[in-house]
């Protein structure tokens, strides 16, 4: 079975912010987007278990809330997006797992994080696997199964946002949130072939977990460029009531920003690893070739 894209599929693949752009122009429907979604996640889904559960019902009623919208001239940023949320955060009527079999009653209102994805438009298909308690740097869970890698389903997506890294990098969502505090963005998008950053402090992972990891553990997400993240952050930035701590706001918009040239950069680098485990030839190989990229790039 080939997980990846065909050319019947180039929607999917499109990314977040061009999938919200043709739902403006009104060149594709919520509802197209949702069922092209769920068609591929049907084919798809079994051989990678991307997903921890799939809400086909509520995304095609929200498809249909976001069509309404759209029809009165709403402009919200992800209006129409399909997304992915990872199965750490609260979905009301949901139970969240953090990845293991010791969960409680299903939540009985959203997240910050849904709320605000809620606000923005976003069209929530289902939350994404990881590893119990977020902790490892893979996605396996005794309880929930093990999450592959869409490029080659005989390896690990990284973890612990393994489930949203293989979702997006599949075409199994538009963009799929995730939380990192020690990689968990950064190293599913190494192994999907994704855009992943560990934003600052902000936005809050959600008013319950003000305190996770104290501060260290954020929320973002893993996208297909960097334009689809800038988006992503822009609309879900700012204080939540109960914030551990408000960081100030941007100084511009994230998606402006993406647009302009950089300057001059200072970019730090290691091939130190957290954990002493062997280092593969072909991965040192493909680090120092980057690192010579930009040596390159910054004395040019």
């Amino acid at each position: 079975m080939s997980v990846m894209p065909g050319v019947d599929d180039e929607l999917a693949f499109a990314g977040a912010a061009r999938i919200a752009e043709l739902v403006r122009a009104k060149e594709v429907s919520p509802t197209e987007l949702v069922e092209l979604y769920l068609r591929r996640i049907s084919r798809i889904e079994p051989e990678l278990n991307a997903y921890r559960v799939l809400l086909a019902e509520r995304a095609l009623a929200d498809a249909e809330a976001a069509e309404e919208r759209l029809a009165s001239g709403d402009e919200a940023p992800l209006l129409g997006v399909p997304v992915a949320i990872k199965d750490n955060v609260d979905y009301a009527g949901e139970v969240t797992t953090h990845g293991t079999a010791a969960y409680g009653e299903p939540a009985t209102e959203d997240s910050s994080t849904v709320r605000k994805l809620r606000e923005a438009g976003a069209v929530i298909l289902g939350k994404t696997n990881l590893p119990e308690l977020a902790i490892s740097g893979y996605t396996e869970s005794p309880t929930w199964g093990d999450t592959r890698n869409p490029w080659d389903p005989s390896r690990t997506p990284g973890g612990s946002s393994g489930g949203s890294g293989s979702a997006a990098a599949a075409g199994m969502c538009g963009i799929a949130h995730a939380t990192d505090g020690a990689g968990s963005i950064r190293f599913p998008a190494a192994c999907c072939g994704l855009f992943g950053l560990k934003p600052p402090a902000q936005p809050s992972l959600d008013g319950t977990h003000r305190e996770h990891w104290h501060g260290l553990s954020v929320s973002g997400c893993v996208s297909r460029t960097v334009m689809d993240t800038a988006l992503y952050l822009d609309a879900m930035s700012g204080p939540e009531k109960g914030d551990f701590d408000s960081p100030p706001p941007f100084e511009r918009p994230l998606t402006e920003a993406a647009k302009s040239s950089p300057g001059r950069l200072r970019i730090a680098y290691t091939s130190k690893t957290i954990l002493p485990v062997p280092k593969a030839p072909e991965v040192i190989a493909g680090f120092d070739e980057t690192v010579q990229l930009l040596g390159s790039l910054a004395t040019s």
